[in-house]
């Protein structure tokens, strides 16, 4: 299967990706959707270093995203089916690790 380059914007910064043939639109939605995250944890103003709005952006991507064994079981499960116990576990580890994020030096 052959390959194409596509050139996104992603928070106002250009990157070029590969992608494979037929895989344009699943990609440029992808994009969409990260740029979006990013620029609503930007636009909120507590953090402003790309590398850690990137980090946040990827673990609500992921959160809210079914995992791929679940998926390919069930299509049509989604995320809302999440314990309430896991879902409280995951909000606190989202606001330590925006804790950590807003303390400078405390990463990379």
């Amino acid at each position: 299967m052959s390959s194409k380059q596509l050139d996104v914007q992603i928070m106002g910064q250009s990157y070029i990706l590969g992608c494979p043939e037929g895989g344009e639109t699943r990609l440029m939605e992808a994009v969409s959707k990260v740029d979006s995250a990013m620029c609503k944890i930007r636009d909120a103003g507590k953090i402003k270093a790309r590398d850690r709005i990137a980090v946040l952006a990827a673990l609500n991507l992921a959160f809210e995203s079914p995992e791929p064994a679940t998926a390919a079981a069930n299509p049509a499960q989604s995320n809302t089916d999440i314990s309430p116990d896991s879902q409280q576990r995951l909000t606190q580890l989202l606001k330590r690790l925006d804790q950590i994020l807003e303390q400078d030096g405390q990463l990379i």
